[in-house]
């Protein structure tokens, strides 16, 4: 099992992989990423061009990190709007650096939509910068459906926490 996490840093999101522990929000980027190197933990960029969520906001950040950095996702099941997907993947090759595809699913109706298919061993981080290399990205797009309703259950997800807090709080 690959223990991750989606990190906020000051300048948008970044992903780290085979983490001991949380790594804190709200630190620059190059903070975030020298606190998941220290855990000896792998550094990707998710969402890069997603128009309504990138991740490390202008070109010049991205540019800046890109050295530090072990993949991108390069297609996301979840951008609907522009070229998001196809702009990552220019920057991945741009920065010789492998590429991902992830569903994003944030309900159990997106698991699988899209995935990077790997060879060899990637329970470890070498052994996943390894099988990345070679690795063949599977495609597919989360329906509109399926985005519409996220919000609502995420919603419903909150409400039904806050009620159970409630009940904790009150035994």
């Amino acid at each position: 099992m690959i223990v991750g996490q989606e990190v906020r840093t000051r300048d948008g999101d970044l992903i780290g992989a085979f983490l001991d522990r949380d790594v804190p929000s709200g630190l620059p980027p190059a903070e975030t990423i020298a606190d998941i190197r220290a855990q000896g933990g792998l550094v990707g960029i998710p969402h890069p061009f997603d128009r309504f969520r990138g991740s490390l906001r202008t070109d010049e950040l991205l540019a800046g990190v890109a050295p530090l950095v072990d993949w991108v996702e390069t297609h996301n099941a979840r951008i609907m709007v522009g070229r998001g997907n196809e702009q990552a993947a220019a920057f991945a090759r741009a920065h010789e650096l492998p590429g991902v595809a992830v569903s994003d699913a944030h309900s159990a109706m997106e698991i699988g939509v899209a995935y990077t298919a790997v060879d060899g061993d990637p329970s470890t981080a070498a052994g996943l910068l390894v099988a990345l290399r070679n690795s063949e990205l599977v495609t597919g797009r989360a329906t509109f459906f399926v985005r519409a309703v996220t919000p609502i259950a995420k919603l419903i997800q909150r409400v039904r926490g806050k009620g159970r807090d409630r009940r904790e709080t009150a035994r």
